[in-house]
């Protein structure tokens, strides 16, 4: 019953953003997919996505891998008025690729033959 209860919790008022921390919000997801795009070959698809949360916006960039599992990276801006710095978008997006790549050779497991040498 009382699960989901804010008893014992101040309740805030949820953020919403204007029409332009929106565009720039959107801007820096679609910059951070571009990257993590950069970093993966093509059979990767990466996507990103802005929703409104409980606490304010909620920003999740995500990779599918050609096979194994989706990873994401989600963010929740402090400060809607301040872009994504550019060394925090590289960031997320080699983590990203990373966790994709991880997640195929996971996927794939320690008796596949690479088609490479």
């Amino acid at each position: 019953m009382y699960g989901n209860s804010p008893l014992g919790t101040e309740r805030t008022e949820s953020k919403s953003l204007s029409a332009e921390q929106r565009r720039r919000l959107e801007r820096d997801l679609s910059r951070v997919a571009e990257r993590t795009r950069e970093y993966l070959p093509g059979e990767y698809v990466v996507g990103s996505e802005l929703s409104a949360g409980v606490d304010g916006p909620e920003a999740t960039v995500a990779v599918q891998p050609p096979v194994g599992s989706v990873v994401s990276a989600g963010y929740s801006p402090e400060n809607p008025e301040r872009t994504i710095p550019d060394n925090e978008r590289d960031d997320i997006a080699r983590g990203l690729a990373a966790s994709a790549a991880l997640q195929v050779k996971r996927a794939l497991g320690e008796n596949s033959r690479p088609t490479a040498r």
